[in-house]
């Protein structure tokens, strides 16, 4: 580390409190307007601050249960995908009610006006000719965009005959392989037409074929694909090849299976709706991220003195950087976001924690402390690359194949994590040089490494993995159980599972509070849900109240019970069954996301510790602690909505994160090791968990700590998500600590084989290791 001159001192000092002062005011700005729900501040998702509810009807007859999915489908890609700048959002609620309306709920709009203009009916199909009846190109590549557009208006096409077929003409679409004269699988769309569509198409490919041409697939506004015809298609199958994987080719085939639907939708009614989560769910989880924050600055500074200071400060700034980006990229920040950025700041107060551990350990060994402190982060930064890169290989995964909720959390993860690197790399390593430029290095004001109890964590592995698989296996009875008795071995909230949508007018206005407290408690006694979920309509008398699914009985009870107790008529209130928010499709997609995500993050910790034992044994230990929150929902029949994804994906982020750390000393202690017995393996191993402990338990506490003001200050709705995430905090600690290593120690001891004399026990690498030094010693003699 280069030394800094007390001038140079100075002036880094002034310069980081004008930028913490200025980006300081800035976010106390944009939280003050937050919390005042002014569109000025953050953009807050539905759960937090309401939006825009939107109610398709389809015309004409009562369309089927797949062309709905499939227009349900088309709308939550166009809300995600092309809303246009300013109004993108990942956090939109597209869901069925009844047989034949489609509701869209969008978050951090206030103008449904204007959302509608933006958003508009699903759009139509159309296969077009290359060029038109006097030759001209009907489309062609933009030179600004580089995509195709048309060069004519589709009424221009219609009149000149280019439109060979519309989306009713195409009977069935769909993905698939097609094996090649090598034997390769490429993936293909077939499509089926009907009998129309099969003579234009066959006349149109003709004419294609003979001029070397290509047919546009034009969907809602833009071209999804400009096949080139190869062959005349006379029979009304035909083959799209071209595609680059199996997942390009189902998403050409959606369009041009949704493109060709029947039905056609038409505005009902858009509303301005309340926030999910009640009138107070900013407020509430901004004063429990700022109380959060205080008491793990106060720990930082008392556990870590001086250095713990520098970080204090380095949080500071992390806390309104983080603030700042999110404002200034306009990211929607729902409940699964709040929970990506706990993660990310207990990953910022982790990395500082291997940094202060690796400086007192250098302190303790003798060292002065510029050299400890520039030894400590040279130490400190393979184990904060290698846990923030598998939390952003998970980030990334999980935000290009989820939707939704997993989005969400996936974009303020990565920010945070990003961040978490900066402010533990940088500032928190030039604030500690200010300080000993101006005078602090004073050994006693950086700490000593303390000594742990020697536990025996190896020798006692089977006691650890028995209470656990006694935890795990209460879980399974649990939910073989309740899927035995209630016919669900979780509690699905409406969200997974649909429900009944009751809209009453009351004939006075009531408020978010005023309506959980007073009017919920009617519903939750008539229909037993204790999960009833609330918005308000804006400058209207309505409230719209989401519970599990009334039968009739239960309807009509619930009529009587509101006419009782609030005087309203029967014709004042009305229901119908809705779809799950959470659909299957999206459910797919975070497990198929969380998969990949988790066999990336396999992949790479092998590679960095070109050893498969730990990177099987980190995935053990993740796949333990999601069976552990698992195990608590079962128990504990808590409701399992987008809240449980987003606690699953923190207990991921988490799990891995600290079991790495505790890894990197692993690796590091395998260098020095001279005896290759099982016996000096389990001291290492142990001695590895022992130099980490301190690291892990005050991660644990910092990042429970953000959990538990929630649990403490949140709303109810809060209160629910973060229980469970408190135990996924817990239980990734005890399995990085007590699971992780024993697994690692258990493959490794049982992968040695005897060496040539049968004295020692090494593993086959290293055996290769000690011939080959046995054959330089050699050589090196008989020189």
């Amino acid at each position: 580390m280069n030394r800094m001159k007390k001038r140079t001192a100075v002036l880094w000092l002034v310069i980081l409190i004008l930028v913490l002062g200025s980006l300081g005011v800035m976010s106390f700005n944009v939280i003050r307007q937050t919390r005042a729900t002014d569109s000025k501040g953050l953009k807050l998702g539905l759960d937090l601050a309401g939006g825009v509810s939107i109610t398709y009807q389809a015309k004409g007859d009562t369309p089927s249960s797949q062309q709905m999915k499939d227009t349900i489908a088309k709308l939550q890609s166009r809300i995600e995908n092309d809303l246009g700048e300013g109004q993108t959002t990942t956090e939109a609620n597209v869901y069925q009610v009844g047989d034949n309306r489609i509701t869209v709920e969008i978050p951090g709009v206030k103008d449904a006006n204007a959302m509608l203009a933006q958003l508009g009916t699903p759009g139509k199909l159309y296969f077009i000719k290359q060029t038109g009846s006097d030759g001209s190109a009907n489309y062609q590549v933009s030179q600004q965009t580089g995509q195709y557009e048309l060069t004519k208006s589709i009424e221009q096409l219609q009149s000149d005959g280019s439109i060979v077929l519309t989306g009713s003409d195409v009977t069935s679409s769909k993905a698939g392989y097609e094996t090649q004269q090598t034997g390769a699988q490429k993936p293909v769309v077939q499509i089926s037409l009907n009998e129309n569509g099969t003579r234009a198409f066959a006349d149109a490919t003709t004419q294609a074929k003979a001029k070397g041409q290509s047919i546009g697939i034009y969907y809602d506004g833009k071209f999804v694909s400009v096949p080139r015809v190869d062959a005349a298609i006379t029979d009304g199958s035909a083959v799209i090849n071209g595609m680059s994987s199996y997942e390009e080719a189902d998403k050409l085939a959606t369009y041009i299976r949704i493109g060709g639907l029947d039905i056609e939708l038409e505005e009902l009614q858009s509303e301005v709706v309340g926030a999910q989560l009640g009138s107070n769910a900013v407020s509430t989880a901004l004063l429990a991220a700022g109380v959060g924050l205080a008491i793990v600055m106060v720990f930082m500074i008392a556990l870590y003195l001086l250095p713990g200071l520098a970080a204090a400060i380095a949080l500071a700034l992390y806390t309104v950087m983080t603030v700042a980006i999110l404002y200034a990229f306009n990211v929607t920040l729902t409940l699964p976001g709040v929970a990506g950025v706990i993660l990310s700041l207990g990953m910022a107060v982790d990395a500082n924690a291997i940094i202060f551990a690796r400086i007192r350990e250098e302190i303790s060994a003798g060292a002065n402390v510029r050299n400890a402190v520039a030894a400590g982060f040279h130490k400190a930064l393979g184990a904060i690359i290698d846990g923030n890169v598998t939390t952003l290989i998970a980030a990334a995964v999980l935000g290009l194949l989820g939707s939704g909720t997993v989005k969400g959390f996936a974009i303020t993860l990565a920010i945070g994590v990003v961040l978490s690197m900066f402010t533990a790399l940088l500032i928190t390593r030039l604030i500690i040089s200010i300080f000993m430029a101006l005078g602090a290095r004073d050994p006693k004001a950086y700490g000593k490494s303390r000594e742990w109890p020697k536990i025996n964590f190896i020798g006692r592995r089977w006691l650890f993995i028995g209470i656990s698989l006694a935890v795990i296996c209460a879980g399974v009875i649990g939910l073989g159980f309740h899927q035995l008795s209630a016919g669900k071995a979780l509690n699905y909230s409406l969200e997974f599972s649909g429900g009944t949508s009751t809209t009453v007018s009351f004939d006075q206005a009531y408020n978010l509070q005023e309506a959980q407290s007073q009017i919920v408690p009617v519903f939750e006694s008539v229909t037993g849900d204790h999960d009833v979920q609330v918005q308000t309509v804006q400058n209207s008398k309505q409230i719209i109240f989401k519970t599990r699914t009334l039968n009739l009985e239960e309807r009509k009870s619930l009529n009587e019970a509101l006419n009782q107790k609030f005087g309203v008529a029967e014709s004042e209130i009305s229901s119908e069954n809705i779809s799950s928010t959470i659909g299957g499709e999206m459910r797919r997609a975070a497990l198929i996301a969380v998969i990949v995500a988790v066999f990336f993050m396999l992949i790479y910790i092998w590679l960095r510790f070109r050893d498969f034992r730990f990177a099987s044994s980190a995935i053990i230990a993740l796949v333990h602690d999601v069976l552990i929150v698992l195990t608590m929902y079962a128990i504990f029949r808590m409701s399992v909505g987008s809240a449980f994804i987003a606690c699953i994906l923190t207990v991921v982020g988490y799990s891995v994160n600290d079991t790495i750390v505790i890894f990197d000393r692993h690796r590091d202690n395998l260098k020095t090791l001279t005896d290759t017995s099982n016996e000096a393996l389990a001291e290492m191993a142990n001695e590895g968990v022992r130099e980490t402990l301190g690291r892990s338990l005050s991660t644990s506490f910092t990042t429970a700590v953000m959990v538990l003001m929630l649990l403490i200050l949140g709303t109810s709705t809060m209160r629910e998500f973060a229980f469970p995430l408190l135990v996924g905090v817990i239980s990734g600690t005890y399995s990085s600590i007590f699971i992780a290593t024993p697994l690692w120690y258990m493959m490794r001891s049982h992968s040695k084989i005897k060496s040539a004399d049968g004295s020692a026990r090494v593993t086959a690498n290293e055996e290769k290791a000690v011939r080959k030094k046995k054959k330089a010693q050699m050589a090196k003699t008989r020189r």
